[in-house]
């Protein structure tokens, strides 16, 4: 093997290692809402969708997700966080492949929906119709905020 060939593995996985830490720096932005953990953390994990593949970016969704989490104490448990987790996995994959086909503006909408609200009704058999529609708003301001967010972040890339 080369230093050519070393050097992309690596490239990457500094990337990956970066998008996960920034994460955490993200969850510390916080928008207002019941829980107090609905932050800008998913931003690095659509980027790293949009911009190194879909297995980067659901990577950086899941493990971004479970280190914010642990980062607060796990407020609704291990076990639910992991299913969340996995749910932004597959959210990463959407957008991603939302925006292959059809762009920014269809990937946003169609992705805010499925954090904000479709992902979340997960929760209802455990939390409650209560829990959902207090989390809701929220929930989808800041899916919408970490889109656009990545979505700009990812065309400023694309020019460099």
């Amino acid at each position: 093997m080369n230093q050519k060939t070393l050097s992309l593995p690596l490239f990457k996985l500094t990337l990956v290692s970066s998008l996960v830490a920034l994460s955490v720096v993200g969850s510390y932005i916080k928008i207002p809402s019941p829980t107090g953990t609905v932050a800008l953390d998913s931003l690095p994990g659509f980027v790293g969708a949009l911009s190194l593949g879909y297995q980067e970016g659901a990577l950086i969704a899941f493990l971004g997700h479970m280190l914010t989490s642990l980062n607060v104490g796990f407020p609704l448990g291990v076990l639910f966080h992991l299913v969340i987790a996995g749910e932004m996995a597959l959210i990463a994959l959407a957008f991603r492949f939302l925006f292959l086909r059809w762009g920014y503006p269809l990937a946003i909408g169609v992705t805010t929906a499925l954090n904000g609200v479709i992902a979340p009704l997960s929760l209802v058999p455990f939390f409650g119709w209560g829990f959902f529609t207090g989390i809701v708003v929220s929930l989808l301001v800041t899916s919408a905020a970490n889109l656009v967010i990545a979505s700009l972040v990812h065309r400023v890339l694309l020019k460099r």
